[in-house]
């Protein structure tokens, strides 16, 4: 009797009662489950149980709140790998996109702990960084310029001692959990290529991948896969839409011949043909042979205005972001529509609602008007561009990757629930602040951040995204 007592108890300490019988925090009914990572494409119920994905059943579910997802799309949140704007407003502005972890991976920062700590103990959504090539090759070069170099570290060569220094401050931002190494050589024309071979050499030993902003064209891809090569790094070549201009299509090529070599290389691409950056950066060192014309066709960030030769002349003295001038669009497509780029906003910092319109309608544009109105992607291909493609990007080196951009049980409850037949973006260039139509809800670590169209006041779930603090391998 007491044998068959004994299992009685045990039994009964390891039953669980079937899913639908169990209470869960939040659920989601009714709403078209994409999960890109598994092919799931169903109508199915969602449970949420703190920040997790509990339950995942094609009948009903008890829950304490529900959201019905009737005639919308279920799909993990998006994961942004090159946000610059990462301040409380840019994250509102991310969030009513769809977008649930934003990572500055690019330009990134010179100081890895005071970064994070300027964002505890918590914001609206996830959010990461790099350790910046830019930001240490300014600091050690005594460069006051902001964000971008505008003096010293722009233009000047550095010495064996000052390369060494680069070389250790990178090393102890990702002893510090940075996400990644971020280079933009285009803003750094100075930096030889041996001192780039060193930061990537050291961004190899911590199996860190290297975010760049490769120099302008088919040379500067080569360049890039050439220090991937040597020493072992893993390969990210930000927003070849704008980099590779008319050989945007020679770029892709050579990266999917690397990529069948089994080389650890991605790509990423936004959907607008025109760029933003600093008017004081070294891309525009040579701004007094363009011609009027071309000028006219550069706006100024804050305003929205043309500029003139009289006005790009001030305001390159002053410094400040403007909007360049518009590329081909068909460049645009193909970077959009290749099988091999992920989808990343390259959002500057939007400051009351000024700004590039990337910043607020990135996502939903490609879900707008590549997916729905052109119909060049499917559902699910722009769904694995905005979501399992960017995790995969990081989760060798940052775990917690690893149960972003699913939708399954088990993952981190960060989801988007959208209409697929309204989302589009309304942003603008004269009014980028404009917040994109058809995103209903936005879900961070269980916790709903956009309702019915609007942010939620008061909710702060995301969590910092970093590497484990430690040695090199």
């Amino acid at each position: 009797m007491r044998h068959v007592l004994a299992l009685t108890l045990i039994a009964a300490s390891v039953w669980a009662a079937p899913a639908a019988m169990q209470e869960y925090d939040i659920v989601i009914l009714n709403g078209r489950v994409l999960d890109p990572e598994s092919g799931l494409d169903a109508v199915r119920s969602v449970g949420v149980r703190g920040n997790t994905i509990a339950a995942i059943e094609a009948g009903p579910l008890r829950g304490r709140n529900i959201i019905d997802a009737g005639g919308l799309v279920v799909a993990p949140g998006f994961v942004d790998l090159h946000r610059h704007g990462q301040d409380d407003e840019n994250y509102r502005h991310a969030a009513l996109d769809g977008v649930t972890t934003v990572l500055e991976l690019e330009v990134g920062t010179p100081d890895v702990e005071r970064w994070y700590r300027e964002r505890e103990p918590g914001r609206l959504i996830n959010y990461g960084v790099a350790i910046g090539h830019i930001g240490v090759r300014m600091a050690v070069m005594g460069d006051v310029g902001d964000f971008l170099p505008s003096g010293p570290a722009g233009s000047a060569v550095a010495s064996d001692a000052q390369v060494a220094e680069m070389a250790r401050r990178i090393d102890e931002g990702l002893r510090q959990g940075a996400v990644a190494v971020g280079f933009g050589t285009a803003y750094t024309p100075a930096a030889s290529p041996w001192e780039v071979l060193e930061m990537f050499r050291v961004a190899g030993r911590h199996g860190a991948s290297a975010h760049i902003h490769v120099r302008r064209g088919v040379e500067g891809v080569q360049e890039a896969l050439a220090n991937a090569v040597a020493t072992g790094t893993p390969l990210h070549i930000v927003h070849i839409n704008s980099t590779g201009g008319n050989d945007v299509g020679r770029m892709l090529a050579l990266i999917t011949d690397a990529q069948r070599r089994g080389l650890d290389v991605t790509t990423e691409a936004y959907p607008y043909n025109r760029g933003s950056t600093r008017i004081e950066s070294a891309l525009y060192d040579n701004w007094e042979r363009m011609s009027d014309d071309d000028i006219g066709q550069v706006l100024w960030a804050a305003t929205g205005e043309p500029l003139t030769r009289e006005s790009f002349a001030r305001y390159r003295k002053t410094g400040g972001s403007v909007i360049q001038r518009p590329g081909r669009m068909e460049n645009v497509q193909t970077a959009i529509n290749s099988p091999i780029t992920m989808i990343a906003s390259d959002g500057s910092q939007l400051r009351n609602g000024r700004g590039h319109p990337r910043a607020t309608g990135t996502f939903s544009q490609v879900l707008g008007r590549y997916v729905r109105e052109a119909g060049s992607l499917s559902l699910m291909e722009a769904l694995r561009k905005m979501t399992v493609m960017p995790a995969r990007r990081l989760e060798a080196r940052v775990p917690a990757m690893r149960n972003k951009g699913r939708v399954r049980v088990g993952a981190d409850a960060d989801l988007v629930i959208f209409d697929a037949q309204r989302v589009i973006d309304r942003s603008t260039y004269q009014q980028p602040g404009l917040a994109p139509e058809g995103i209903a809800h936005v879900i961070v670590n269980g916790t709903p951040v956009v309702a019915a169209g609007r942010v939620v006041d008061g909710a702060a779930p995301g969590r910092a995204i970093r590497a484990a603090a430690g040695a090199a391998k």
